[in-house]
């Protein structure tokens, strides 16, 4: 099967088994056919409430074709650790949870079963995508995501512009300004509303963050650091003003709006542009595949006209380790039919609109996707994850309060600055 170029180009994967011949650790393995683990379940805590239902229906059918308990729990938006929490704490704990990457890992490392040798870890195109813990690998990233400023085609050209006219944070406040000073003619807002609470403000004090992060990571030639400088805060104060004084509501009003308020805006014709990612297709796409296009976050960075969106991953399956033989063994053997099967391979790609870093992913269906493969395929060079180094889930809820208490006008951009520099280098040196 021809591989997807985004795959390709993201991962920058030579298509090698990288750990099929390792020894060590792990073990474990799982029958290509899905013959069931004996004893042993599965339970796995999701991570993505966005597609609960299909993650339900893959269980339920390895379930009828093995005869093996596949239980899927789905955690509240926003409230995944606090979820891990508590049902790690339990008799009949998670078999199989995530971590977003290195500081996630830090808190549930002695939990995660060491995947060296696994089948499922023989699948993976590159070990880009396995989690390491000194030795051991710990998880296994499953899917690869993009994200950006989704729009309305039919919106902006009603406003007069297409995608040709923004390729950079100028252009984008110029369309984004005009829109608001001609809103009452137009009958919309440039953007949705920033929504704060926990089942959108991930948007902004993670992924909009992950930008002035990005550009101090690249001009400093680094992968991490105990102390951002905030060489870019500038950057972001001017894209967080651009969207919440161009919106739906007036920037007092955004502690009160919701991930769901934001949706609901966006496919009913009140904003042209939706901060979000490829995981949000099944949300947006009422307004037609035909009118959905995804720009890049802009924050005025010099050469910004080569950037291309933001893509990667903090998803990682883990296995839990303190689980019995049996329910191990039967996790792996769940996660390997469901890269390797067609039905598995089905529901994740199709059903789910994953783009999955395995050897049998299929080409996309998600046409937000399939834009993403676009920039690449033009060269267009795309934003690295690096929130996942971000210090501690403190330090985001701190950065996401100092945010809306700008908006509001109750705190000025130097909260925002402490929050974001000083709080930084607190949080890492309380976990490290």
């Amino acid at each position: 099967m021809k591989r997807n170029y985004f795959v390709v180009a993201i991962a920058i994967a030579v298509c090698v088994v990288m750990f099929a011949a390792c020894g060590g650790g792990g073990g474990g393995g799982g029958s290509s056919s899905g013959g069931g683990s004996g004893d042993g379940s599965v339970y796995y805590l999701n991570f993505k409430p966005e597609q609960d239902q299909q993650w339900q229906d893959l269980a339920a059918l390895y379930t009828e074709l093995t005869g093996v308990k596949v239980d899927v729990i789905t955690a509240a938006s926003g409230q995944y650790e606090t979820t891990l929490k508590a049902e790690m704490a339990k008799r009949e704990a998670p078999t199989l949870f995530q971590v977003n990457g290195p500081v996630g890992l830090a808190s549930w490392d002695e939990y995660c079963y060491d995947l060296t040798g696994s089948q499922v870890l023989g699948e993976l195109t590159s070990d880009e995508f396995a989690l390491m813990s000194g030795s051991e690998v710990a998880g296994i990233g499953y899917v690869i995501e993009t994200y950006g400023i989704i729009y309305n085609k039919a919106l902006l050209s009603q406003a007069g512009y297409t995608q040709d006219d923004i390729n950079n944070f100028a252009d984008l406040k110029a369309v984004a300004e005009d829109i608001t000073a001609r809103q009452g003619e137009l009958g919309f807002a440039a953007f949705t509303s920033a929504g704060m609470d926990p089942s959108s403000d991930w948007r902004f004090k993670t992924h909009l963050a992950n930008m002035p992060i990005y550009y101090e990571y690249k001009a400093d030639g680094i992968g991490s650091t105990p102390a951002i400088k905030g060489t870019y805060l500038d950057n972001y104060r001017q894209i967080w003003d651009l969207y919440i004084n161009n919106a739906t509501v007036a920037p007092t009003m955004i502690s009160t709006k919701t991930g769901d308020d934001a949706v609901a805006e966006f496919v009913t014709g009140q904003g042209v542009f939706y901060q979000n990612g490829t995981w949000a297709y099944g949300d947006v796409s009422v307004i037609g595949d035909e009118n959905l296009g995804m720009l890049p976050i802009y924050i005025g960075v010099a050469g910004e006209e080569q950037q291309g969106l933001s893509t990667g991953t903090e998803n990682y399956w883990c296995v839990n380790k303190e689980a019995s033989a049996e329910d191990i063994q039967a996790t792996l053997d769940f996660l390997y039919w469901c890269v390797t099967s067609a039905e598995g391979i089905s529901a994740l790609c199709e059903d789910m609109g994953f783009v999955i870093p395995f050897h049998n992913n299929l080409p996309a269906s998600n046409p937000l996707v399939n834009i993403a493969n676009d920039y690449i395929d033009q060269g267009y060079v795309p934003v690295a994850w690096t929130f996942p180094t971000m210090p501690s889930e403190t330090w985001k809820n701190d950065l996401g309060s100092a945010l809306t208490g700008y908006a509001a006008g109750t705190a000025d951009w130097e909260a925002v600055r402490a929050a974001f520099v000083d709080g930084w280098a607190a949080e890492y040196a309380a976990s490290n």
